[in-house]
């Protein structure tokens, strides 16, 4: 298991480095520990004003792009009590006040194969999008990310920034094992638990 962990982190690590080589954009990547998703590694583009992302940093599941990522992939069973509770707490977006609110919304990112936040960002002024990484058994492992500063990355469907993250994630899923399909970006679905 540690090998696996370690193999997975590698091969993450040098996608990252490569995606931002071809964005030139802020670029993390998280993996899910026992209090949800948490950036393990960020790369800095070559740009004069940038977004800092902290190694260690935990992500809330529905105001960040990887956290609504790992929502939408990882068996609700296993997210249901952080989402309610950051529902609860007022730390979700002004347009989630339910579960089934949060339901509606992560079912959208599965159908997309991405999650895309311009606005409700848990941090100021900050846009990123999210794409999940599959190991071999189909399930998540990673999310790439890819960061900015508000109305400074081309998040439109269909733009190159989100066509390079979204290839990102399957080229890095394939690495993995995981069986995806060429015309989505994601495919597996989530467990049922």
């Amino acid at each position: 298991v540690a090998l696996d962990r370690v193999d997975r982190i590698r091969l993450g690590l040098a996608a990252i480095t490569d995606l931002r080589d071809v964005t030139n954009e802020t670029i993390a990547l998280a993996v899910w520990n026992d209090n949800g998703p948490v950036i393990v590694r960020w790369e800095r583009p070559r740009k004069p004003i940038t977004v800092n992302v902290l190694t260690g940093t935990n992500l809330r599941l529905l105001s960040s792009a990887a956290g609504r990522v790992f929502s939408a992939w990882l068996p609700e069973a296993q997210t249901e009590a952080t989402l309610r509770q950051e529902i609860e707490s007022g730390n979700a977006p002004a347009d989630i006040r339910t579960l089934e609110d949060a339901r509606h919304l992560l079912a959208d990112v599965r159908k997309q194969g991405i999650a895309v936040i311009s606005r409700h960002y848990f941090a100021r002024n900050v846009e990123a999008a999210a794409v999940p990484v599959f190991n071999f058994k189909n399930e998540i492992a990673m999310a790439i990310a890819i960061v900015g500063v508000k109305d400074t990355l081309d998040l439109e469907t269909g733009s190159s920034t989100l066509a390079a993250l979204r290839q990102a994630g399957r080229a890095l899923s394939v690495r993995l094992g995981a069986t995806i399909s060429s015309d989505t970006a994601a495919d597996p679905a989530p467990s049922s638990d």
